[in-house]
């Protein structure tokens, strides 16, 4: 049975609106490869409504309404929508499944995540009052400073595929509670629960242009975005190439951005460890969300007196995966989002084989399967630093293997690499785990575990993963401006130049 998604507009201004040149895009189903439905194409004559809509709104009543209303009024739209998202959780878990791909388990997860961040953005935008006219500490008596923290303004925010709404939360929830006012453009492979959240936030009734959401392509939607003189800044995540263009662009207007971008994060498992927990650890930390994470650890850097035992014990557990269509219960690897994706993973596979690795275990289509962009949970072992497979990001569940003698060799080889996202450390002794996580350069490490994440820490990398920190206090740093208030409060003349009257 085909299962279909809601038919949408673009979200502009509190409304719903055909996009200017009336064209969608239609939205393929990865477990099936049928079309079940479409989206909207917005083009740049639509993202010029969206900024218009998004101005009116920061200026309305001076700014009262919302830029510059108290944090209490904009939590109150925050909680509101988390409300929402958890009563209709079930739906948009199982749209994200068939918009995306990973296993419906994993959706009804990142549901609870969408709903806990917009509650802790509107705890923060709570907070964000008392905080303001922060006094600064002078030298001099005759002046006082203080501090107040302004929303930025109208935020262009571009979110990628594999975590469809909880990444856009990453970024709409601190906008709004920062009192910024917002144009979301979702990565046009999976933007069905994006439009969704326009439609929770058109029930809640958020003011008319604080979030404005449309969908297209990268070049027609995107593009004006990064470019258009009324955007003041653009948080971006996806592709360190699509990155470097997207800075590019907005140097050209000096505009911020903050960038999280692609990784090749490695995770180092000593010879100290339980098998079947560092095992499970690895196969999460580049298997999870069908192996498109940006964060993926998926460089092992394996301690060679454990290497041949560990790695039967890897191969094991990737076997009893269970590889299906992500409504099925149970599911543990649904397909990749695309056709694109697909070709593009087989084909790193391919070179890696080609440039003298060993497909260890996977490599191919699931063979029960026979539809679908489905590959299987695959671990390449023989790899050298030169090859492509150790050097590129893959996004899909592809592991790579290296071994390592020594603490130090271990070090050499999670740093060798261009990126920095994440990293993760696998050993009993926790003073090497500690030494190990000071070693790496990347902006998140792990210990004994890979990937948890929570709204509450910090979010970003170093290096070609780019810079900007998401989630916790930093988020909302992202979209606050820094203003410095000072006030001469001496009776007395200033008395730098000679007065007039003395003379």
């Amino acid at each position: 049975m085909t299962i279909s998604v809601p038919s949408r507009m673009l979200f502009i201004d509190g409304q719903w609106r055909e996009p200017a040149l009336k064209k969608r895009i239609p939205v393929i189903n990865p477990s099936t490869e049928e079309v079940v439905g479409d989206i909207p194409a917005a083009t740049s004559e639509d993202v010029e409504i969206a900024v218009d809509a998004a101005r009116r709104a920061l200026s309305r009543n001076n700014g009262k309404d919302w830029a510059y209303a108290p944090g209490a009024t904009r939590a109150k739209y925050l909680r509101a929508i988390a409300t929402k998202i958890t009563e209709r959780k079930p739906l948009l878990a199982k749209l994200e499944a068939i918009d995306c791909g990973k296993p419906l388990d994993e959706a009804a997860w990142d549901m609870d995540d969408v709903a806990g961040c917009f509650e802790y953005y509107a705890d923060l935008a709570e907070q964000l009052d008392a905080k303001q006219n922060a006094p600064v500490t002078l030298p001099m008596d005759t002046f006082k400073s203080y501090v107040r923290k302004e929303p930025i303004g109208v935020v262009g925010l571009i979110s990628p595929w594999n975590y469809p709404l909880l990444m856009a939360t990453w970024k709409v929830a601190p906008a709004l509670a920062a009192g910024c006012a917002a144009i979301l453009k979702p990565s046009e492979l999976a933007s069905v629960t994006c439009l969704e959240l326009a439609d929770v936030c058109r029930e809640v009734g958020l003011p008319a242009g604080v979030l404005n959401i449309v969908t297209g392509l990268g070049p027609e939607a995107g593009a004006p975005l990064v470019t258009h003189p009324h955007v003041d800044k653009i948080a971006f995540t996806g592709s360190s190439a699509t990155g470097s263009k997207v800075m590019s662009a907005a140097a050209q207007l000096l505009k911020p951005v903050s960038l999280e971008l692609g990784g090749k994060s490695p995770i180092v498992v000593f010879e100290d460890v339980d098998l079947d927990k560092a095992a499970e650890w690895t196969l999460f930390g580049c298997f999870w969300t069908n192996g498109q994470i940006c964060s993926a650890t998926s460089r092992l850097i394996l301690h060679e007196s454990i290497a041949a035992v560990f790695l039967d014990r890897l191969v094991k557990w990737s076997k009893n995966i269970k590889i299906s269509d992500p409504l099925e219960e149970g599911c543990r690897l649904g397909p990749v989002v695309s056709g694109g994706q697909y070709e593009k993973i087989l084909k790193f596979i391919s070179t890696a084989k080609s440039e003298g690795a060993t497909i260890l275990c996977g490599g191919d289509r699931p063979k029960h399967l026979k539809k679908g962009f489905f590959v299987e949970p695959t671990i390449i072992t023989d790899v050298n630093r030169s090859m492509q497979i150790w050097k590129e990001e893959v996004f899909g569940p592809v592991l790579c293997v290296k071994t390592f003698s020594s603490e130090e060799e271990a070090i050499e080889l999670a740093n060798d690499s261009p990126y920095g996202l994440g990293a993760a450390v696998i050993s009993n002794d926790l003073e090497r785990c500690d030494r190990v996580s000071r070693a790496i350069h990347a902006g998140i490490v792990w210990i004994n575990c890979s990937q948890p994440c929570f709204t509450q820490a910090p979010w970003g990398g170093n290096k070609r993963s780019g810079f900007g920190r998401e989630l916790g206090e930093w988020g909302l740093e992202n979209y606050l401006s820094v203003k410095q208030v000072t006030q001469y409060i001496s009776n007395d003349p200033w008395g730098w130049y000679q007065s007039p009257s003395k003379l």
